[in-house]
């Protein structure tokens, strides 16, 4: 691609759009990739799932266009969250046959909160269960109208399996991007944002960069906020030499000293000198410093990865975990596999280790095993992360729920022992039911119920209707109950039935 002359006129030149792909783990946002340009994301990835964010180019009736493969929305928020702006219209691709999941409605608040368009991509419609219409109602219910239903948002039904709707949905995109003016100034020193980032043991520090702005050449000194360097090569996303990039347009460079953090801005500058002044430190997770409350409960974590793109999509979603209850405190975060030292640090500091597609040492595995300490290793950033939560919300304390049953309105005592009585009366209330707890309420005037105080309370031992044991019995039944309690049940009492259940810990 030749470089714009540049003029007044033209510095503001036409550019593809930038589109990200996010929807529900399984519903086919890889597959779809795939059959656009033959991208074989699902063979090479885990369990058909993207892990890695990548950027890749389709050209359609002469027109290009940019994807974004995130692992998710986690990657996307990552960059989201560090105010840049990704991509210019993003594909929500829902499954036909299982509609709008929670990790759906997810993509919807990302993508509102991006404050970009969206086309939504009915996926696997080949699939027998498929129900489009039944899917544009749920979306009509988390205030996505797509225009068949009356609304603005476009929707396609698509098939990755067969390639119907495929074509469709290019041509909805390259339709949204052109009322959308899509435009990058040439005239301005080349800028964009890391979308990938990861230390090649051969090349060195690698980087997957989308340019927004600008035309970057090779040579072209350029930095981050944590990385600087000289363009030593420069490939676009096929992994073909190229001289130079302009807007939209994804490439990957080698050449930065240090990894340059997933989602951060890169500008090109002069010089290295004048570079260097925009460096603030070496990208590095240092332990974190909280402050501990008395009596906080808190969760120590050791977290190894693979690439430093999955180290921040990781650590930006870890964050938006609820720690009201429970602090989660990461000791160590780092890029590599995990090693002795790993463990003796979660051994001192009785912490859980969390590792995404990463090794063990046969030194560290050794010393789990005589520990006893559990190593967690995931291929998927979501269930990591469910994981983590599952972690935390096993140190929250467990509370004790009372759930009303039924009152029992006492008519007659047909036996008083030292700490047992035999009673009888009609359900008035819900039910009761053997072993629960009773409280007893006894009527302070003749008047009766509207002046009640509780004196005590006991519990079922036995129930009995028509003069035969039961489990329950429900309201308008007569019932004999074998109460037991310090209390002295009296003629006239009430009875409230009720139970005690521990409800799990919930962040």
């Amino acid at each position: 691609m030749s470089r714009p002359k540049l003029t007044q006129k033209n510095k503001f030149q036409p550019r593809p759009p930038v589109v990200v792909v996010l929807g529900h783990v399984d519903h086919g946002k890889s597959s779809v990739l795939e059959e656009i340009k033959d991208l074989k994301i699902t063979d090479k990835e885990s369990g058909g799932i993207t892990q890695h964010i990548g950027a890749y180019e389709i050209e359609q009736n002469g027109k290009k266009i940019t994807f974004i493969d995130t692992p998710g929305h986690e990657a996307f928020s990552a960059m989201r969250s560090r105010g840049t702006k990704v991509a210019d219209i993003a594909i929500l691709v829902i499954a036909g046959e299982e509609g709008v999941k929670p990790q759906t409605e997810e993509a919807i608040l990302h993508i509102k909160k991006a404050g970009i368009p969206m086309v939504v991509a009915i996926n696997k419609i080949d699939k027998p269960g498929a129900d489009p219409e039944k899917v544009k109602r749920e979306l009509a219910g988390k205030d996505v109208l797509v225009e068949s239903m009356g609304g603005k948002i476009p929707s396609v039904e698509v098939s990755a399996k067969t390639g119907k709707g495929i074509l469709e949905l290019l041509e909805i995109i390259l339709l949204v991007a052109e009322m959308e003016d899509l435009k990058g100034d040439v005239s301005k020193p080349a800028e964009g944002v890391v979308v990938e980032s990861y230390l090649d043991p051969k090349r060195g520090p690698t980087a997957t960069l989308l340019l927004q702005n600008g035309i970057l050449k090779r040579n072209d000194v350029l930095g981050t906020s944590f990385a600087l360097g000289k363009i030593k090569i420069m490939e676009d996303f096929n992994g073909d030499s190229i001289s130079e990039a302009s807007p939209s347009m994804p490439v990957i460079i080698i050449g930065f000293e240090k990894v340059p953090g997933v989602g951060e801005k890169f500008t090109v500058f002069p010089d290295i000198e004048t570079a260097k002044k925009e460096i603030k430190s070496p990208l590095k997770q240092d332990p974190e410093v909280l402050d501990v409350e008395p009596g906080q409960r808190v969760a120590n974590l050791i977290l190894k990865v693979d690439v430093v793109g999955s180290l921040g999509a990781i650590g930006e979603v870890l964050k938006e975990l609820p720690q009201e209850k429970v602090i989660l405190r990461t000791l160590r975060a780092e890029v590599g596999d995990i090693n002795e030292s790993d463990i003796k640090l979660a051994i001192g500091a009785k912490a859980k280790v969390v590792g995404f597609r990463v090794k063990i040492s046969p030194i560290a595995k050794n010393l789990t095993q005589r520990e006893k300490i559990t190593v967690m290793d995931f291929e998927v950033i979501y269930e990591l992360v469910q994981a983590v939560r599952n972690l935390l919300e096993k140190k929250v304390v467990s509370e004790i729920i009372r759930v009303e049953l039924g009152e029992v309105k006492v008519l007659e005592v047909f036996r008083t022992e030292k700490s047992r009585q035999i009673v009888g009366g009609k359900i008035i209330k819900g039910g009761v039911r053997q072993g629960a707890s009773l409280e007893v309420w006894h009527s302070a005037s003749p008047a009766g119920q509207d002046d009640e105080e509780k004196i005590g309370k006991g519990k079922i031992i036995e129930l009995q209707r028509d003069k035969k044991k039961v489990k329950e019995a429900a309201k308008g039944s007569d019932c004999g109950i074998l109460y037991e309690g310090e209390t002295r049940i009296e003629e006239g009492d009430i009875l409230k039935a009720y139970i005690e259940e521990r409800k799990k810990g919930e962040l």
